[in-house]
């Protein structure tokens, strides 16, 4: 059964770059955050169609609806890249293995273009400017050292899987696209889809972390994830110990902007019923910030804690909605709430008082109305400390409210205070 609240999200299109200049072979700049994309490219693909897998009839257009690798598997590894000395990766974050494209029954091609190959996978990404895409990878995205180097393993998991989604067949791609974009935008969705699945906190949050001496039954982990995700994933294990997990999704639209929607485990977890050890990792923990949640906790090898009083404000952020407990998208360039792809925000001042300033320009209140833009007179915003997380306040109050809630490609107009029939408040997330 399809379940497509607790993990929905929808990756917007974004405006194609500028021309391809010398110092960005790809033409394609841009900043990553962690809704946006690090370089600038759309599909041009609607979201609003039937998911991969549930048509019922041949679709033509594979440009825009993944066939026949409809079935995605968001792989991540725990025990199999961990049994090393010294062990890779963060010891508080599950790592990235890959993003797979399944045929609908289960079955599933691989090395489907070997002239699409890719090598050097750092110099394709520096040169298209995705920097802070390949930053992430070199901490979440890990090989084996028995295996070979992290880019082995990137460039292994292009080659193999990567060029089989239809939808980032060369063709596909936008007018002049160089040589390369393709790939480039393989590993941003790969980094984004895996930012929305924190598996390891997710399992810290139902009292679940490595140990030593600590075993689980198969349900208690499948359980415990369910509760936290909406949707059962697929665990193996090697032996005993927990190995890896598989999050499925179908896609509305193209692997590069789409709507990933979701579902449980059509396959069964290979891990015994009962005796499953969770392997203690030896690397360091890194500082982590859940992207479905507005509270930033540090995690070490045992239970997270709340960092209590968060940091000093940020100078560049996202700005995050949290809609009856749970985090419903943020704001947009224009200061309107949306679930589509966020701002990254420009803050100066301190937290007592702050200016915000998008891409458009200054961000301001006027008649209750929160908006950006080049004509917009900047307001000074203040950041109220509240369960670990910075809300922002506009004359003293963190309530902030629209008329609906926002899905898809609608937008919300935002007001200051509670006044319209939905009321949220605003956590700043740092980028």
């Amino acid at each position: 059964m399809i379940v497509n609240f607790a993990l929905s999200f929808i990756f917007a299109s974004l405006a194609l770059a500028s021309p391809l200049t010398s110092s960005n072979p790809l033409g394609l700049g841009g900043q990553f955050d962690v809704f946006a994309r690090n370089v600038a490219i759309s599909s041009g693909c609607s979201t609003t169609g039937t998911a991969s897998c549930h048509n019922t009839s041949a679709v033509s257009n594979t440009c825009c609806f993944e066939a026949p690798g409809g079935l995605i598997l968001q792989t991540q590894a725990c025990a199999r890249f961990w049994d090393t000395d010294p062990s890779t990766g963060p010891s508080n974050s599950w790592t990235i293995h890959g993003l797979w494209p399944d045929n609908c029954d289960g079955t599933f091609s691989e090395n489907c273009d070997p002239s699409r190959d890719q090598s050097a996978i750092t110099s394709l990404l520096e040169s298209a400017g995705a920097t802070s895409t390949l930053s992430f990878m070199q901490t979440y995205w890990k090989n084996d050292p028995d295996d070979g180097s992290d880019e082995e393993l990137w460039s292994h998991e292009w080659d193999t899987h990567g060029t089989c989604y239809s939808t980032l067949e060369p063709s596909c791609l936008p007018s002049g696209s160089p040589s390369g974009t393709d790939a480039v935008a393989f590993y941003e969705t790969v980094v984004r889809l895996f930012q929305t699945l924190p598996t390891y906190t997710w399992l810290a949050n139902q009292g679940i972390t490595p140990s030593s001496s600590t075993t689980h039954t198969l349900t208690s982990l499948e359980n415990a994830l369910a509760a936290e995700a909406g949707v059962t994933p697929m665990l193996t294990c090697d032996g005993s110990n927990l190995n890896e997990i598989a999050w499925y999704f179908n896609l509305k639209g193209s692997i590069i902007d789409g709507t990933f929607v979701p579902i449980d485990s059509p396959e069964d977890s290979d891990c015994p019923s009962s005796g499953i050890k969770y392997p203690l990792k030896t690397g360091s923990p890194v500082s982590t910030t859940s992207v479905s949640s507005t509270t930033t906790t540090t995690t070490t090898t045992g239970t997270p804690t709340s960092t209590g009083t968060p940091g000093p404000l940020p100078t560049r952020a996202m700005i995050v909605a949290i809609h009856n407990g749970a985090q419903v998208g943020g704001l947009l360039t224009l200061g309107t709430w949306s679930t589509q792809t966020l701002a990254t925000m420009t803050l100066a001042g301190s937290t007592s008082s702050f200016t915000m300033t998008s891409s458009k320009g200054s961000c301001g209140v006027s008649g209750g109305e929160l908006t950006c833009g080049s004509g917009v007179s900047a307001t000074s915003f203040t950041a109220i400390s509240s369960g670990g997380s910075l809300l922002v306040a506009s004359g003293g109050s963190t309530a902030f409210s629209s008329s609906a809630v926002p899905s898809g490609e609608t937008v919300e107009t935002v007001f200051t205070g509670s006044s319209e029939a939905q009321t949220y408040t605003l956590a700043i997330v740092s980028t």
